[in-house]
């Protein structure tokens, strides 16, 4: 499927994703959730990417939507702007997090998925499109029950990461 046929079929289900990414930035921000699926859109539909399945494609867009947030978090705490950076304690990945916790968060997937690729994914199909655990583990071709130890073990991991 080619992106314009595909995107119809998910912007609904993505606007509602961006919309809780955003609901913990303070009111008077510049960027809304249908700007955010259209900056994730105008990543995606240029990619030369032949998208199998609509769940391939919020996989995709879940990892365009990541890194727009992060690289918008960065913009905003660099150091030039007054910024700070701190480590998180993770509680909670359903839960949306403050920009430095956002960035913090960013960086340990990126050394999970170093070692651990599918359960970086994981995590990223969880809390940055909203998947749960059924579907998640679906989308990369595990069990639900592979699913939630990978979860488990990837929560885990990052807790240390992050207190390290």
């Amino acid at each position: 499927m080619t992106p314009d046929e595909i995107f119809p079929l998910v912007y609904q289900e993505l606007r509602k994703l961006a919309a809780s990414k955003l609901a913990c930035e303070k009111p008077g921000q510049t960027l809304e959730a249908t700007g955010l699926v259209h900056e994730a859109w105008l990543k995606l539909a240029n990619a030369p990417i032949d998208w199998s399945d609509k769940t391939h494609f919020i996989r995709t867009a879940a990892t365009a939507m990541r890194q727009i947030l992060v690289d918008r978090a960065r913009a905003k705490l660099a150091t030039k702007r007054g910024g700070d950076n701190f480590r998180i304690e993770l509680q909670d990945f359903a839960s949306p997090l403050p920009d430095a916790e956002l960035l913090s968060l960013d960086e340990a997937m990126t050394r999970l998925a170093l070692i651990k690729p599918d359960h970086a994914k994981l995590i990223e199909l969880r809390y940055f499109a909203g998947m749960n655990n059924d579907e998640a583990a679906a989308a990369i071709n595990v069990s639900p029950a592979t699913g939630r130890r990978m979860m488990n073990y990837a929560k885990a991991w990052i807790k240390v990461d992050l207190a390290e």
